[in-house]
């Protein structure tokens, strides 16, 4: 007995027909462009993680800018 009451060999002939129907190019396509889109997505959300967290000291503000400049 496999996943949930479904065994092995009914999820082969599930892959068999979907194969069958779709073909491998197509599947193939399929999976590369899911595979972008989840990377796409994880870089904008990195993206915009980075955006809320203003400047870890990679750039001095303004302040000490015109602090050093004043002495």
């Amino acid at each position: 007995m496999g996943i949930g009451g479904i065994s092995i060999w009914q999820l082969l002939i599930v892959l068999a027909i979907v194969i069958m129907l779709f073909g491998t190019k197509r599947l193939r396509t399929l999976g590369s462009d899911l595979g972008s889109a989840v990377k796409g997505f994880r870089k904008s959300m990195s993206d915009d993680g980075e955006a809320e967290q203003p400047g870890e000291g990679s750039e001095p503000s303004e302040a000490t800018d015109t602090a050093a400049k004043d002495k």
